[in-house]
């Protein structure tokens, strides 16, 4: 007769940690409104969902952390702010705020690749090309190779907006990774030498830069940002 097994296991303790640090969407409406105007460029850091996947280290494993008397490390982008599934993605009515002649750059990872073309496509955007590499200088685990990268796709809509800025602005960005999904400022800079003089506008925006307005939810819960369209010194 086998005796049944109390000690705990690394579900049983981080199942409870995963419940109590998941972000919930505080607003009674899905999104918040976009703004009422039209922009010319669009950066887009879209929650993905990753279905409650988590990341954790070897602390999980009981011949390292003996009755897990240590803390048993995991992460997740739902412990960060309220993630999205695509096809709630897809409802955000982008189109509604894009110039007839735009740009969107749409932040994405690996696993998400397949899913940011859909989800531009939707915003009424064609997919062109990889527009930046982050090379965050720093990896996590992963099933295939080590993670070290997230892209920024680049889509269109009718032409590109002119006047043009500068056309020799560099793929890849290098910038050591800092905070969970703080994404470096060099994009936003660089996305303004090419459209100096356009309107822009970055989604889901989890930091003011200069010379962009901002929309999304702010992360912990204090309120939302919505533009104004004059914060930011934009006509």
């Amino acid at each position: 007769m086998t005796l049944k097994d109390d000690s705990p296991t690394a579900y049983s303790l981080y199942s409870k940690d995963q419940k109590r640090r998941t972000k919930i969407n505080p607003l009674e409406e899905f999104f918040p409104p976009l703004p009422d105007r039209k922009y010319d460029v669009i950066l887009a850091d879209p929650p993905w969902d990753y279905g409650g996947k988590m990341q954790y280290d070897r602390s999980v494993i009981r011949e390292n952390n003996e009755n897990f008397e240590k803390k048993i490390f995991l992460s997740s982008a739902s412990f960060q702010y309220p993630t999205v599934r695509l096809k709630d993605l897809c409802r955000l009515d982008v189109a509604s705020i894009a110039a007839d002649d735009s740009i969107l750059f749409l932040w994405t990872t690996g696993p998400q690749m397949a899913n940011a073309v859909k989800l531009g496509e939707a915003w009424g955007f064609t997919y062109k090309t990889v527009a930046f590499v982050w090379d965050k200088m720093v990896h996590n685990p992963g099933r295939y190779t080590l993670s070290q990268t997230e892209f920024v796709l680049a889509f269109r809509r009718g032409r590109f907006p002119s006047p043009r800025g500068a056309r020799n602005i560099r793929q890849m960005v290098q910038v050591r990774r800092t905070e969970h999904s703080e994404k470096p400022q060099e994009v936003h800079e660089r996305i303004m030498k090419m459209f100096p003089k356009q309107s822009r506008i970055e989604l889901f925006a989890r930091a003011a830069v200069d010379g962009w307005d901002r929309w999304g939810l702010e992360i912990p819960e204090s309120g939302i940002i919505i533009p104004d369209g004059t914060e930011n010194g934009q006509d």
